[in-house]
Order: C-alpha cells, then sequence, then structure tokens
C-alpha cells in the first residue's frame, strides 16, 4: 500500500466502492423483477382479453409454453390463472401496478389469493416494501389480521407531537400485539415475559415492525439520586427517537401513564440528543380498557401509545403436567 494513503482512509474508499456494488446489485434485482412482474400483467391481460380463456383453454397455453421454452418455469396452469387474476384486479390502479412491481410474484400470489378488496391489499403490499416482509411473515401477518391492528392504539400523539410525526406514530404502533412466539406458562410474572421477549428479541422486532433498533432491558436511569430501570428502550429510525416500553401482565389502570410520563421527561433530559424527537412510550398490557386509557392521557404532554397483547399458546404448568399423568396412568 502506498505510503500515502492512510489505513482509515484506504478503508473508507474500499467502503464505498462495496456500498456501490451492493447497491447496483439491489437495483439490479429490483429491474429484473420489476421487469417479470410487468410481463405477467401483460400475459394477464392477453389471458383476460379472450372471451374463450377458460381452465381447458389455459392449460392447453400452458402445454405450448413448456413445448416452446421446456427449460422456462413459471408458466403452469395455474401460475397463468394468477396472472389473469393480476391483470383482473390491478388494471384500473395505477398506482397499485408500481407497488406490486417491486414485490416478488410469490407475494403477490399471496396477497391476491387471501386477501378481498383493493384498500386492504394495498395495506398489505405497503407493508410489505416497508418491513421486508419474507412470505411466511407476510402470511402470519395476514392470519393475525395485520391490517384491523396496525393505527389502532390508544393514544395522545395528535396532541404532544407535531403532525408529521404524529401520523407517522400512529402507523408505527399496533393494538393488539401478537406475541404467539412467546414459551410462558399461564401465570407468567412481567420479569418472566421481559426475559422471554429478550431471549427471542428478533421476533420480537419483526412483531413490532420495521424501524425499531433494540438498546437494552432494565435500561438505568437516575433521577436526584435514585436509580430507576426501564423495562425495554428501542430506538426507532424513522421516528428518529428514543421508545420506552413498559410490560405489564395485568388489565391497563391509569397509573401506569402517570409512571411512563415520568420515564419519557428523565430520558429526554439525560439521554435525548438534540436532533432527536421527543421519545415516545409505548405501554404494553395483558388487557386494555380504551375508554380508560383514553381519560388517562388527558393532561399529559409526552407522547404515550397503550397497546394490549396476545398470547396464545402456553406452555403447561408441572401442576397440568401431573394432572395429565395422573389421569393417564390411574
Amino acid at each position: 500500500m502506498p505510503k500515502n494513503i492512510i489505513k482509515s482512509d484506504f478503508s473508507k474508499i474500499v467502503a464505498n466502492i462495496k456500498n456501490e456494488i451492493r447497491t447496483t446489485q439491489t437495483r439490479t434485482i429490483q429491474q429484473v423483477n420489476s421487469n417479470l412482474i410487468n410481463m405477467y400483467f401483460k400475459i394477464g391481460k392477453i389471458l383476460a382479453e379472450n372471451s374463450n380463456s377458460d381452465i381447458y383453454f389455459i392449460t392447453k397455453v400452458a402445454t405450448e409454453i413448456r413445448l416452446s421454452f421446456p427449460n422456462l418455469k413459471g408458466f403452469s396452469a395455474r401460475n397463468l390463472q394468477y396472472m389473469r387474476l393480476f391483470y383482473h384486479n390491478y388494471k384500473n390502479d395505477k398506482t397499485a401496478q408500481q407497488l406490486v412491481a417491486q414485490l416478488p410474484w410469490g407475494h403477490n400470489i399471496i396477497i391476491l389469493s387471501k386477501i378481498k378488496g383493493s384498500d386492504i391489499r394495498k395495506i398489505y403490499i405497503e407493508a410489505c416494501l416497508k418491513n421486508g416482509w419474507s412470505r411466511n411473515i407476510l402470511d402470519m401477518q395476514i392470519k393475525s389480521g395485520y391490517h384491523k391492528r396496525i393505527g389502532t392504539n390508544v393514544n395522545n400523539f395528535e396532541d404532544t407531537l407535531v403532525p408529521i410525526d404524529s401520523n407517522l406514530a400512529k402507523q408505527t404502533f399496533k393494538d393488539p400485539y401478537i406475541f404467539d412466539f412467546l414459551t410462558l406458562h399461564e401465570n407468567y410474572k412481567e420479569k418472566e415475559l421481559e426475559n422471554d421477549m429478550i431471549a427471542k428479541i428478533r421476533d420480537v422486532l419483526l412483531e413490532l415492525g420495521n424501524g425499531f433498533s433494540y438498546i437494552g432491558n432494565q435500561y438505568k436511569i437516575t433521577v436526584g439520586n435514585e436509580e430507576y430501570y426501564i423495562d425495554l428502550l428501542f430506538y426507532h429510525l424513522k421516528l428518529k427517537c428514543y421508545i420506552v416500553v413498559e410490560l405489564k401482565t395485568t388489565k391497563y389502570i391509569p397509573e401506569f401513564a402517570g409512571k411512563m410520563n415520568f420515564y419519557l421527561s428523565a430520558i429526554d433530559d439525560t439521554l435525548k440528543d438534540k436532533s432527536d424527537n421527543p421519545s415516545i412510550g409505548l405501554i404494553l398490557c395483558k388487557e386494555n380498557n380504551k375508554i380508560t386509557a383514553q381519560y388517562s392521557l388527558k393532561g399529559i404532554n409526552r407522547p404515550i401509545g397503550i397497546s394490549s397483547y396476545k398470547i396464545s399458546n402456553y406452555l403447561p404448568t408441572e401442576k397440568d403436567l401431573n394432572l395429565y399423568i395422573n389421569k393417564e396412568n390411574p
């Protein structure tokens, strides 16, 4: 290496070149996918405009394509039917056409086959693009009713954030959150909930959504020479603020909002940078009475959201196992 190039400069040069390569690779893949989806759309148009395009006709078309292009995959009779359906559903919506061209074909098939209604489809299309969902995650989110959960939690964002941040914050949080990947006994404690969430932090981040960056649990803050501990602390890259999460294994009570307001004040005074937006609190409870939650946020000047969470699968306790063993072996 020439002496006039210091190591840090060399590393930056290499890093910039690597970044350009990755960016170009990503753009190339996206362009290839976009061309493929556009081709499927045009083929769907040809099939849809043929009045004789029934299953028998489509099967014959698939056979002819296979004979002409023996090494080409993706043109089965079933896939051709999806292409026709694809065109039928998006032919009059230019915006949707641009969005779906960015999704892999497998994602488009799931959305077409499992979701009715163009408005709901758009929610999932945009969520896929925003969050980078795999097909399995997309399928899971559809089953859990993602479109019914997003932007439905109780909050005071309109009163405490500027409009652009308020709208983004509303679409960031859900109610309820689905934590079916957790493995807990039915009468779990808050510490057990927290520990299991930390152990499965990648799954937690997927459910929270794109933009959440995990900082730590039991995050210590010192106020007036006394120490306090926040259950979970995140930073949100798009909201550009800290997210304070408090976990509760009971129903929501108004006192929780006061405690969260205290934590947010402390985080903003001790951790928040000048370039950061005001920190946001998220209280996760086993049950949430929305009327009580709404009243409890009146007069609080820091942004707080209140959501419930669900855990469907519980591990059997030792007592349950003993009852089962005794029943099987009387």
